[in-house]
Order: C-alpha cells, then sequence, then structure tokens
C-alpha cells in the first residue's frame, strides 16, 4: 500500500472489547468499548467507524516463533489456539475478537500483535530458567514477559518527551497486571514477567512471584491444585493483602490509617522500586525512568514514594511536574535520572505494527 493504512485497534479482554480506529497519522478517529459477547454491539461499532485498510489484533501470547506482527490466516490460528494453556485469561479472547472480526469484514486483512515480541530479545541470562533441561527442552519453558506492546511504545515515545534517545531506560507498566523492563538503545534486555504473566510484582489479584517451595507445600498440604491457581491469579496482589483490587481504594485506605492498606501499599512499593532496581543493573545503569498504565500514569502519590525509595539510585521527582496530567517530563532538581510519565498507547503500537505486516509506509 503506498500510504499509511487507516487501522482497526481490537484489544479483547475477558470482560471488554476495546476498539479503535486509527488514521494514517495515529490520530483516533473512532472508539468503543463494548462487551466482548455482544455481536450487535460490535457490527454498530463496524459500521459506524469507516472504512479502514486493516485490522490489527493484540495478542497477548505468541509463543517462541511469532516475535513480529503477522497476517492471520488459518495456520496462525491454529498457532495461538496451542497457546491458550499458557495465557487462558487473555487468549481466548483474542481469538474470539479475530474470528468475529474476519466474519464482519471478510477482505480486509487481519494482523496478530504480541505481547510478548518485544521481549524476544532479553538475554539468554534472563529468559532461561535454572531448570532441569529435559524440562525445559520438553515444555518449551523459558521467560517470555508480556506488556510489550506498552513497554515498547513507552520506550519510543520516552525519547520524545525528554528531548533526546534514552540510552538505558527502565519502564514501568504499573495497573491492574503490571511489569518493568530494561531497554537498551531501545531493544528489551529483561523483564519482570515470564513464562506467564504472573512472575513479577504484586498486581490487582495476581500474586507476582512468590516462593516455589511455599506453593509445592500447600499442594502437599492438602490445599488442591485448582485453588490454588486460582487463588494465585484471582484472589492474591492488593486483593489478598488489602480486600480490594483498586489501588485507588488501597492508597484511600493507607491514607486512613487502615491496617490492611498500610501493608498493601508498603508490599506493592518495596516490591516495585525493587524491581527497577533489578531492572537498571540488567541494563547495567539507567539514564531514564518511565511511568506508565492506569497507576504509573495517574498515581503521584506512588511515583512520589517510588522516587523516595530510589533516591540513592538518582532518581528525583520535581513535586509541581508530578502533579499535572499528560506525557511529561517530572525530573527533579538533582536528579542524575531522568523521569516521565507517559500515557499507555497500546493502540499506537498495534496500529504501526499492522501497517509494517500489510506493507504500508509508516508515519
Amino acid at each position: 500500500m503506498g500510504t499509511a493504512a487507516r487501522v482497526l485497534v481490537v484489544n479483547a479482554g475477558s470482560s471488554s472489547l476495546k476498539l479503535r480506529v486509527l488514521d494514517g497519522d495515529d490520530h483516533v478517529v473512532a472508539s468503543g468499548d463494548e462487551p466482548p459477547d455482544d455481536r450487535d454491539a460490535l457490527q454498530r461499532f463496524v459500521s459506524s467507524g469507516g472504512a479502514v485498510d486493516a485490522v490489527g489484533h493484540r495478542v497477548v501470547h505468541g509463543g517462541h516463533d511469532m516475535v513480529q506482527p503477522c497476517r492471520v490466516d488459518a495456520e496462525v490460528l491454529a498457532r495461538l489456539e496451542a497457546l491458550v494453556p499458557l495465557a487462558p485469561l487473555h487468549q481466548p479472547a483474542a481469538i474470539a475478537g479475530i474470528r468475529s472480526l474476519q466474519r464482519l469484514l471478510p477482505d480486509v486483512p487481519s494482523v496478530a500483535c504480541f505481547d510478548t515480541a518485544f521481549h524476544a530479545t532479553i538475554t539468554t541470562a534472563a529468559s532461561t530458567y535454572p531448570l532441569p533441561r529435559e524440562w525445559r527442552d520438553r515444555f518449551g519453558l523459558r521467560r517470555f514477559g508480556f506488556h510489550g506492546l506498552s513497554h515498547a511504545y513507552a520506550a519510543r515515545r520516552a525519547g520524545e518527551v525528554l528531548g533526546r534517545p534514552v540510552h538505558r531506560l527502565v519502564t514501568c507498566h504499573l495497573g491492574a497486571g503490571s511489569s518493568i523492563a530494561a531497554v537498551v538503545e531501545g531493544s528489551c534486555v529483561d523483564t519482570t514477567m515470564g513464562f506467564t504473566p504472573n512472575e513479577g510484582v504484586p498486581m490487582a489479584t495476581r500474586s507476582g512471584s512468590v516462593d516455589v517451595g511455599m506453593l509445592t507445600w500447600l499442594l502437599d498440604a492438602g490445599l488442591p491444585e485448582p485453588e490454588l491457581a486460582d487463588g494465585l491469579q484471582h484472589r492474591s496482589g492488593l486483593l489478598g493483602l488489602a480486600g480490594t483490587a483498586d489501588m485507588r481504594e488501597v492508597e484511600a485506605a493507607a491514607g486512613a490509617g487502615q491496617p490492611d492498606a498500610v501493608v498493601a501499599r508498603e508490599v506493592w512499593l518495596h516490591r516495585v522500586t525493587q524491581a527497577i532496581a533489578a531492572m537498571a543493573t540488567s541494563a547495567e545503569g539507567i539514564d531514564a525512568l518511565v511511568f506508565t498504565g492506569g497507576i504509573g500514569e495517574h498515581s503521584a502519590d506512588l511515583r512520589g514514594g517510588i522516587a523516595e525509595r530510589l533516591t540513592w539510585l538518582g532518581v528525583a521527582l520535581d513535586r509541581d511536574a508530578n502533579g499535572l496530567r499528560g506525557d511529561r517530563e517530572i525530573t527533579g532538581i538533582g536528579a542524575s535520572v531522568r523521569s516521565a510519565v507517559i500515557e499507555a498507547r497500546e493502540d499506537i503500537e498495534i496500529a504501526r505494527g499492522t501497517r509494517a505486516a500489510i506493507g504500508s509506509v509508516q508515519h
């Protein structure tokens, strides 16, 4: 195609279907958040959104081989189906979204853009689990990483916000799901999520990393495996600590001195700052720190709490800038590490990947 394509971006979750139409300059010209199983609502959006040149889908897991956006055909769909056990909450929704749009727009190419792809460049040391070789070979065990579309956009956008390219960057996608990545010269070298999205820092309902010996002990003690899996995915994290999965409620309760909420906030801050320091080690230093995602963008208090715990690393925030909104630099006076807040825009990253896959010109 000779010009930048108009792309319908589909972000299918377990409870919502986010739809955006981006023109060739990545401006949103139509948007909607629909129930995932409401075919009539999807039909209405497609009919009212205008003609599109391609449909780009966010797909959480691309496995070992799908590390670039690719056009979706029967073979690709079969490979995505095979990955459902590795991402049972997200992969089925993405596949359902692809099938629905292929029915509604049979002559428009569909492209899968993978959250794991940005992390395909992490080092062997970062990707390899110290497990028996026969397990690693038989089951394909390795650290994949997730939220790659968000990290990729934040890493590229950081140079624009800070006014120059950044050599060593730590990107923090902090939200209901959270992960942190080390990016060197635009390529990811390490990240906190692993074989599944449950590894890493505590999240809204996911535990993050915990002692695997404790988990096998719980199984030996009689805890049924389904209950263990459900607890780690759906009843841990902020919910398990404070009784709510909403960080805004945790912050309010902690501010009022509610003990469980205070502990939840401190555990979250401890693990997140620990992970940032680890990613700085993987990058062999840190030139800039970027906050994105729902919590990363909107909680000045938690950004401040992170900075206070990383003063030794050279992080300091400007209080006034930290309290504002929008993409901006928030570096404080005397800081050796620059800091920025960037709106999460996976839709732009998906549109760019989709255009690359169909061969259109990038803007």
